[in-house]
């Protein structure tokens, strides 16, 4: 294709209000006010738009707008101001989400990609999963109403409870539901496996969502 053709095919349609997906991978969000975003996630900006979070020892903007009791926190940052703002990471699929009036779902703070400002949103970290493990599991806890946007590894699966998973493989899953973390006994003493901790959602109603990729197994 010759050059005219190549930026008529790939730049991004004017969109109406709300977040769209500019293709699988990059997230648009036009907006006036404050938007929730995740640090380092910005791509791109049009208008006038200032981020908001904590300066980094090696400069810039490191996020962590709330933290969790544990002192843990997630790496989210506010961009305020008037634009479209394009958003991705590291070129994870993105999923939007429309939460309703009291509707909530938890998220593993690695998979927030943003989310509008009126959202109320909590940060803390998973009950018995150690420091260590995932590299440290926080999960942010939205609730509605409002547009929330998450990534995945590759196309995600919904699992209907009771179901383990994979910490580093969990993305989300519903507000009803309190994982509990497990050992798996079967693995023998001096073996490493990224199946050892595992996290269990019992019940019989809600959701988990899992991806087809390993965060922790890859840091």
């Amino acid at each position: 294709m010759n050059l005219d053709e190549f930026v008529d095919a790939n730049a991004p349609q004017k969109s109406s209000d709300g977040f769209q997906k500019v293709n699988k991978r990059l997230l648009e969000i036009p907006f006036e006010g404050t938007v929730m975003v995740k640090a380092g996630s910005m791509i791109a900006y049009t208008g006038d738009v200032t981020f908001t979070g904590k300066s980094s020892a090696e400069g810039g903007i490191s996020g962590f707008v709330k933290e969790a009791v544990s002192g843990e926190g997630t790496p989210i940052m506010e961009a305020e101001g008037s634009g479209t703002l394009y958003v991705a990471e590291q070129g994870k699929k993105v999923q939007i989400l429309s939460l309703d009036a009291d509707e909530s779902i938890s998220v593993n703070g690695t998979d927030v990609l943003g989310f509008e400002k009126k959202i109320d949103y909590e940060i803390s970290t998973v009950g018995g999963l150690s420091q260590a493990a995932a590299g440290g599991l926080t999960n942010v806890f939205l609730t509605g109403p409002g547009e929330v946007a998450v990534t995945t590894h590759g196309d995600p699966v919904v699992m209907t409870p009771p179901v383990t998973t994979d910490p580093d493989a969990t993305v989300a899953w519903s507000a009803n539901l309190s994982p509990s973390i497990g050992t798996n006994k079967t693995i023998e003493i001096g073996q490493t496996s990224g199946e050892q901790l595992q996290m269990q959602f019992n019940g019989s109603e809600g959701f988990v969502v899992v991806q087809p990729y390993e965060e922790g197994s890859q840091m």
